[in-house]
This record gives structure tokens, C-alpha cells and sequence, in this order.
């Protein structure tokens, strides 16, 4: 028998269908002067939205026309920025659109309930929309009428719906005389006054508006009268009072009235430090398949040879000798390259820090259990949208700790087989934007810091801190073969002892944009910069060197052809991956670093946002909208693909035959690492009603046959991969 239908945003009309293709309506959650919007599940127990276009407008070729242009630009943009299009039938009786449905509020709903969004919120709000926007525009569309009911704050990041409007940008635009198409207060000047003009700049005008209505919970050109909203945006100045003062000048910058005067959506990311975009993990049936081709290649690799670059300059003089697997890298901006790191020295409590013990722990044959613990900040934290509270964590060194940072807390020592606070350092609530934020721990120190923060060396055994460096402007954290890696795009670098914060050298090493890779295991020797073309004079080649971290000498240069980004590096390889000019990734390849040779496996479809881990010579690759990718680099093939059904997840990493990702809330999932398969998960700790907005997602940590991950909740937990019924 079939289940009754419910009642949520209203009831169901009394000629709204019971069904439309497969799937069964249920409440209605949303109503326009298009359509209405159900809740429905498909045979499968899919959760949809399914959009069905009002019977007075459905004989209406025009409605029909626009609602089918809806349709296919819904298919061209689906991915982690817009609700998934599952099925559609623009031909029916009853045209009708089923996407995937995204729980939660509206941005319009949020600040109505809420109100404005904090200043850290909108930044991080507008940095996801400007990715939608950018990915939008790449599949040929303008949105037309991106308004603050058309975001949705899904459980990790902004989603633009209602793609009613919307058209292709080389379309013929088919207006009527007198109508209005978009909504005034979030409309460009260009579709008041050349509608048959408007492009993609007019998106990133509404997205200014959006902004503003976030932060103050009006808009820019406010007013009772819909006309003299629309004479306000073609003739006056936007009203930004209210607006945070640092974003003043990028809001301004939207809301230009020449279109050729707004920045693009990539500017707008770099300029709001771009965070991340995806959507709640979830795990429908999984579509594995056996991947055809994906054949691997030799490329030729062209030798530079060893070389000292012109550009190597003398560090201020050495007050303490190198000490192998004790160092830290610092990449320098190259406004900064010839300075000098400011370093002190920090007796206890110092620098306003101080660290707070728990009971004595007692360790040696304690039996690890699954364990579960909640950071908890002494304070009222700023977690980002929803109290996102997400921590970034490391091993400690054969100490049996967890070390961690969250928002709030600089840095806590978990014991890593209760899970047990033993000490906790408080700090900023400034939420952690990726991996880069995660504790290094290097020569007998724990260094941590937080956006906009000097980087600090703690006592692992006390909390206590011992040193900092003023690292304002530097970005980007690397650890590996006893070092960590801050770095920036231009290629300068300078080491630090990380037990004393002593500088030992200082050069430039690469060129714009390049990236640090070094080992993971302790005494493989050398780091690497890899340049990519252009940057490195090539307008077609990767240059990847080899740095010997005593002295900073180059030991050998190699170039090989393509764009590549590093993922990893051990003593005998340098794994990278190769993207098309679009961004996608179509390639793993490997780097022999004794032969300089380099063996490339093209994957049997690109991947879009891809995120790589490495065991070995195995690459196992994530990209958004939830494909999980083997690849065996040394015979140059990829030996599984794998639909999750995750629209967003962590770096993964594998261990034991097992490969892991922590979903958007909060999940732990453990993959099959021969077979593909999923073989367990943990339950959400992300109810569906809440929401965050996720910057990045922590990838797990493997150690000592137990795997680690946290949630955008504040909780850090432990699970034996061995015992995945105990998850």
C-alpha cells in the first residue's frame, strides 16, 4: 500500500500529480509562479526534488520552451555547485525536473531567521559562489537571476539553484515588450537597459547584490517600489553601509555599472580566499566498472642537471647547525624573499598562550577502543556558517599523540588510544581553511598556527611554547621527511630549525606558482619544487628540482611536458598529475628520481576538482561528484573506477588494503583498496537539518594499524580498520 503523501511548505493541490515518471511526490517544499517544488523518492529510496511546471502554464508553448531551456541548462552545470538533475521530462502532460535534493535553508531564509552573516561567513560565502559562478560560466551559461532564495547553504558549501531564466550565452534572447525578466533588486544595469547584451559579468553583479544582503540583510539598491529599485541600479551608488570594511572595495568592484569594469569569478576567489563547494556526503548504490584504456606511456624527460640558481643569496649568519629531520621550510612571498623572518624566543605564556593539562594520562598497555571526542574551546569560537568547527590534525612522532587545531584551539594533545585531552592551548576562533593549518611536528617541536598568525614551536610533552616566526603573507604547509613546507607561488624559500627557530638558509629556488613536495619518510634526502609551464620559461613544461634541505642546493632539474601539480614524493619517485586547461585532471604521472624518467597513465575519463593519495606506486584519486579512481603508476594503468554517490569528500588515503575518506558530515568511509568496493562507514555526525560551510575537508590519518579523522562538528575519533563492525 502505498504511503500516504504529507504536508511541509503546503499542502499539494488538488490537481498537483500523485507521481511523475518513477518517483513518488511527497511534500511540497517550494512554490514559484513557474511551478511547484516536491520532496519525492525514487524506487531506489533517493531522496529528489522534483520541480512540476503549474497545468495553466504547461499548454503554453513559451513555458514550455523556457522550462526546457531550464532543463538543459540545469544538465550542462550540474556538479558540487548546483542540486544534481537525476531526470527530467520536459515533454509531458505535466513537464517536470527531478535533482537531487539538497537539505537545507536558503540563504534568504537564514538571515530572515538568523540575520546578517559575520564577516569571516560572507567571505567564505562569496568565495564558494564565485567557484559556482566560474564553473557556470565554463559550461556556456548565465544564471540571469542568482538571488539570495536561489543559494541553498548545504551541509559544506553554497548550491545555485532555479535555472528558470538562465540561457546559453551565444542564445537568442526571446524577450516580450514590458517584461521583466529577473529580479529587480539583484539585477545588472544591463538587463534593465540592453537585455539582449547581458553575459556573465551580469551574474557576478547579482552575486555583489547577494553579498550585500548577506552582510547587512538588505540589498544595495533597497526599495518599496520596484521602480526605483531599477532606477537606483542604472544611476546611483550602491548603499554599502553595513558592509564589512575589507570587503567594501570587492563589493564595489561587483557592483559596477560598466560590466567590463566587474572582476571575474576567478579574481573574486582569490581575492575572498577561495573556499570549497560541494555537497552533503551520501551513499546511494554504488556503479563500479572495469575502466577501458587508461593506457600508460613513457615521456621523455628533459635533464637540466644539477645546478646553484643565479638567484641563491647568503642567509644572515648560522647560529646553530643543521640537524637532520629538524627543519622547516618557508616559503617567502617575493615582496618578502630578501627579508629576514622575524623569529623570538617565547618563555611560558609569553605570547599570551597558555597550555591547559588534563589528569595524568596512564599509557603502556592500554587497549584501544573506538573512541569519539569533542574539542571544546575555552570560548565562544567563530565555526563559519553553521558553527563549522572542523579540526585538522597529525601523528605525533612515536609519542602515541594526536596533535590537533580547530577553531579556538591552537593546539590540543589527544592521546591516540582514548582519544583524551592531555593538554589544550586556546586561540583564535578563526575557522582552519585546509590541510596547511594542520600541527607539524618536526625535531622534537609541535609548530601550529591560524590565518593571519604567527607560526609557533610547542613543548609536545608540556604545551608550552618555545619560539614564533612572523609568517604574515606566507601560505601553503608541507610536512614530510622530518620538515614542514610553508610556502608561497613565487619560489623563494628559507629554512628554520625547527627545534630553535634559527634561520639556516635562505634562496629562491623556483619561479610564480610554484609548489613544494617533499618525502614522507625520515632520510630520503631531498625536497622538490615543481614550476609550472610558463612560470618556469616553457611554455609547455613542468620543471620539477630536486633540493638538498642542508644547504638548499639544487641536486638535479628534470622537465616534463604538461601542466602537473605535485601530490606526493618518496625516495624513489615524484607522483603529480596532469590537468587539461579547463582544470581537469586527465593524467597521473609518475617521476623516477634516480633515472629522471617519467611514465604517464591517462585516465579513462578526466576528473573535475581531483584530489590525490599515495601507497606506493598505487594514486587513488577523488574528484567532485564522487569518483574514486585507482591507478597503478608503474605499470601505467587505472585499475579501478568506482561511483560513490559522494559529491564531496577528503584527500583519500590508504592503509592495510583499505583506502579511507571522511565525508561532508562527518563520515569515516573505508573503500576495498584491490577491489573498489565500499566496505564500511561510520554514521554522519552532521545531522541533516544542520549545515557548515566546510573551506576543506580533513583527510584521515592511518597510524599504527588505526585510523583517525574529524568532523565539521568539533569531534576527533579513532576507529580500528580491522574491526569495521565496531564502527
Amino acid at each position: 500500500m502505498a504511503s500516504p503523501r504529507t504536508v511541509g511548505f503546503g499542502a499539494p493541490g488538488d490537481d498537483d500529480p500523485e507521481s511523475v515518471g518513477a518517483y513518488r511526490l511527497e511534500t511540497v517544499i517550494g512554490s514559484g509562479g513557474m511551478g511547484v517544488v516536491h520532496l519525492a523518492t525514487s524506487p531506489s529510496g533517493m531522496r529528489l526534488a522534483v520541480k512540476v511546471v503549474h497545468a495553466q502554464h504547461a499548454a503554453d508553448p513559451e513555458f514550455r520552451a523556457r522550462f526546457r531551456q531550464e532543463v538543459s541548462a540545469a544538465r550542462r552545470v550540474s556538479g558540487a555547485f548546483t542540486a544534481s538533475v537525476v531526470d527530467a521530462d520536459p515533454d509531458a502532460e505535466r513537464p517536470w525536473m527531478a535533482t537531487l535534493h539538497v537539505p537545507g535553508p536558503t540563504l534568504a531564509e537564514r538571515v530572515k531567521q538568523d540575520g546578517p552573516l559575520n564577516a569571516v561567513e560572507v567571505r567564505r560565502l562569496g568565495a564558494g559562489l564565485a567557484e559556482a559562478l566560474r564553473d557556470i560560466h565554463r559550461a556556456g551559461v548565465v544564471h540571469r537571476d542568482l538571488k539570495p532564495s536561489n543559494v541553498l547553504l548545504a551541509a559544506d558549501g553554497p548550491k545555485v539553484i532555479d535555472f528558470g531564466i538562465s540561457r546559453p550565452y551565444d542564445s537568442d534572447l526571446r524577450t516580450e515588450t514590458g517584461k521583466l525578466i529577473g529580479t529587480p533588486p539583484f539585477m545588472a544595469p544591463e538587463q534593465f537597459q540592453r537585455p539582449r547584451e547581458v553575459g556573465p559579468a551580469a551574474d557576478v553583479f547579482a552575486m555583489g547584490a547577494v553579498l550585500v544582503h548577506a552582510a547587512t540583510g538588505r540589498g544595495p539598491f533597497d526599495s518599496d517600489s520596484p521602480y526605483v529599485v531599477a532606477y537606483q541600479v542604472v544611476h546611483n551608488e550602491p548603499d554599502l553601509a553595513g558592509v564589512p570594511d575589507d570587503l567594501v572595495p570587492v563589493l564595489r568592484g561587483c557592483l559596477a555599472k560598466d560590466p567590463r569594469e566587474r572582476p571575474t569569478p576567478d579574481q573574486l576567489m582569490s581575492a575572498l580566499r577561495s573556499a570549497a563547494y560541494g555537497s552533503e556526503a551520501h551513499i546511494p548504490t554504488q556503479q563500479f566498472r572495469n575502466p577501458v584504456g587508461g593506457v600508460g606511456s613513457m615521456d621523455r624527460v628533459d635533464p637540466v642537471g644539477p645546478a646553484e640558481p643565479a638567484g641563491s643569496e647568503k642567509g644572515a649568519p648560522r647560529r646553530a647547525r643543521w640537524v637532520a629531520g629538524a627543519a622547516v621550510l618557508v616559503g617567502v612571498a617575493a615582496v618578502v624573499g630578501a627579508g629576514v623572518v622575524g623569529v623570538r624566543m617565547l618563555p611560558d605564556g609569553a605570547d599570551g598562550t597558555e597550555a591547559v593539562a588534563a589528569a595524568p594520562e596512564q599509557h603502556g598497555a592500554a587497549q584501544f577502543r573506538p573512541w569519539n571526542t569533542q574539542l571544546e574551546a575555552s570560548g565562544k569560537a567563530s565555526g563559519g556558517i553553521g558553527g563549522n568547527r572542523t579540526a585538522f590534525c597529525s601523528a605525533g612522532d612515536g609519542d602515541g599523540a594526536l596533535y590537533c587545531s580547530a577553531p579556538g584551539i591552537a593546539l590540543a594533545r589527544l592521546d591516540a588510544v582514548g582519544g583524551k585531552a592531555v593538554w589544550t592551548v586556546a586561540g583564535a576562533g578563526e575557522q582552519l581553511l585546509s590541510d596547511d593549518y594542520a600541527p607539524i611536528v618536526s625535531g622534537g617541536r609541535v609548530l601550529a598556527r591560524v590565518p593571519g598568525g604567527p607560526l609557533r614551536a610547542y613543548d609536545p610533552g608540556t604545551g608550552k611554547p618555545v619560539w614564533s616566526a612572523d609568517v604574515s603573507g606566507y601560505s601553503g604547509v608541507r610536512s614530510a621527511a622530518g620538515a614542514v613546507l610553508l610556502t608561497t607561488a613565487d619560489g623563494h624559500a628559507t629554512a628554520l630549525n625547527s627545534r630553535t627557530g634559527n634561520e639556516i638558509w635562505r634562496k629562491a629556488l623556483g619561479g610564480p606558482r610554484s609548489q613544494w613536495i617533499a618525502p614522507g619518510g625520515v632520510g630520503t634526502g631531498a625536497v622538490y619544487v615543481v614550476t609550472p609551464p610558463g612560470a618556469s620559461g616553457d611554455g609547455g613544461t613542468t620543471s620539477i628540482a630536486a633540493v638538498d634541505p642542508a644547504d638548499g642546493s639544487v641536486r638535479w632539474r628534470a622537465g616534463v611536458k604538461g601542466r602537473l601539480t605535485p601530490v606526493a614524493a618518496d625516495g624513489g619517485a615524484v607522483m603529480l598529475l596532469a590537468t587539461d586547461t579547463s582544470g581537469f585532471t586527465t593524467a597521473v604521472v609518475r617521476l623516477d628520481t634516480a633515472t629522471r624518467t617519467a611514465r604517464r597513465t591517462t585516465l579513462t575519463a578526466p576528473l573535475d576538482q581531483a584530489q590525490a593519495g599515495v601507497d606506493g606506486d598505487a594514486v587513488y584519486l577523488f574528484g567532485a561528484g564522487g569518483a574514486l579512481v585507482s591507478v597503478d603508476s608503474l605499470r601505467g594503468e587505472e585499475k579501478w573506477r568506482l561511483d560513490t554517490g559522494v559529491a564531496r569528500a577528503s584527500r583519500p588515503v590508504a592503509s592495510g588494503g583499505r583506502v579511507f575518506l571522511t565525508g561532508a558530515d562527518g563520515r569515516l568511509l573505508a573503500f576495498d583498496a584491490g577491489k573498489g568496493v565500499l566496505v564500511g562507514q561510520t554514521n554522519p555526525r552532521m545531522n541533516e537539518g544542520r549545515y557548515s560551510f566546510t573551506p576543506a575537508l580533513p583527510a584521515p590519518l592511518a597510524v599504527g594499524g588505526r585510523v583517525y579523522a574529524a568532523s565539521p562538528d568539533g569531534s576527533v575519533f579513532g576507529v580500528d580498520p580491522g574491526d569495521i563492525g565496531s564502527w
